[in-house]
């Protein structure tokens, strides 16, 4: 049984849960709030509070993970947060992942965010692929849209253990 984290599972992030867990994965959303930890509960997705401002708790999330995803591609906050969580902090939890289990690592590219940075992020992810041979998958499906958001990352997420 694949599992997978969702980190930032939010709206779209639960109905993709859901998805995945008709597939048989088993599935850990992530929030930093109690408000999305009842959600995430309620969807019957395993609840994780985790910051991606603070990689340690990302990082004990991913020891039985086999595919990870950064769903932070309309992350809350400032706008130096979200530059933040989309660049250093991924920039260092992708070279944390080479000694972990995870297989694979989606990567969120649209949303709120500012463009530049996404796709500055999406350039971190596909040169880390290269590198450490690392499966990946940028997601580009515009979040506007949640049904073909959810199908289009849910095709993203399996083809990661196809």
């Amino acid at each position: 049984m694949a599992r997978a984290l969702l980190v930032g599972c939010g709206c779209r992030g639960r109905r993709l849960g859901e998805a995945l867990l008709a597939d048989g994965w088993a599935i850990r959303g992530t929030s930093r709030r109690d408000e999305g930890l009842a959600a995430i509960d309620a969807a019957g997705i395993e609840a994780a509070r985790s910051d991606p401002d603070r990689l340690g708790t990302v990082v004990e999330r991913i020891g039985d993970v086999t595919v990870l995803a950064w769903l932070m591609g309309s992350a809350s906050g400032d706008a130096d947060s979200a530059s933040i969580v989309n660049g250093p902090r991924l920039e260092s939890l992708l070279e944390r992942l080479v000694d972990t289990p995870v297989r694979g690592f989606a990567y969120e590219a649209r949303g709120s965010v500012p463009e530049a940075v996404l796709e500055a992020g999406a350039t971190m992810v596909e040169e880390a692929a290269e590198r450490w041979r690392i499966p990946v998958r940028i997601l580009r499906a515009d979040p506007a849209n949640p049904v073909e958001w959810v199908a289009d990352t849910h095709a993203a997420m399996t083809s990661l253990i196809a």
